[in-house]
């Protein structure tokens, strides 16, 4: 079974937070939500998450697959968290997939892990950094190699599903998909 790990940063975007654990949860993964402190997490709509455990805890565990939830400020204390950016080199480094929605790719390229390969992100947040090493995508869900990225919270249930194919095949993904009547 799969086990992933998905940090949330006061100020996440609460609809691709929960809708990545829950799909994965559907899908039979293990997910363990961390923050980036022992504080439950407000999100951007004024939700209150509270996570499984705080990012101290899990420094030295393996994942399968670390997803970032974007929004905003959200995305900004992933990108400026240093456990968090050391955890998601050290992922990448293993060849172990690394993920992230909206925003949150910001927190991928300030690791150095979107150079020479193609993401997507929210309209306008990867344009904005001064990295020329980035191919950015207008896709719903851009996959390059152990990196994958997604646009929005319009685009969270699209994502979830692609990371239950890569980490579960895609019998599970049409099995979660038809659950969903969509």
């Amino acid at each position: 079974m799969s086990h992933v790990l998905v940090p949330l940063a006061q100020g996440c975007e609460e609809l691709e937070a929960i809708t990545i654990t829950d799909l994965l949860v559907r899908a039979g993964v293990t997910v363990t939500t961390c923050g980036l402190d022992s504080s439950p997490v407000r999100a951007s709509r004024g939700t209150t998450i509270i996570p499984d455990t705080c990012i101290d805890n899990v420094l030295e565990q393996s994942f399968d697959l670390i997803v970032l939830p974007g929004g905003l400020p959200g995305s900004d204390h992933l990108r400026d968290n240093k456990q968090l950016q050391t955890l998601i080199k050290k992922q990448a480094s293993s060849n172990k997939y690394v993920a992230a929605i909206c925003a949150a790719p910001k927190a991928l390229a300030a690791a150095g892990l979107l150079e020479g390969r193609t993401a997507t992100s929210f309209p306008g947040v990867l344009a904005a950094l001064d990295n020329d090493k980035i191919t950015i995508s207008d896709n719903a869900v851009e996959i390059d190699g152990n990196i994958v990225t997604s646009r929005s919270a319009g685009t969270a249930m699209e994502f979830a599903l692609s990371l239950i194919e890569l980490l579960e095949g895609k019998n599970k993904r049409d099995e979660i998909d038809k659950q969903l009547a969509r």
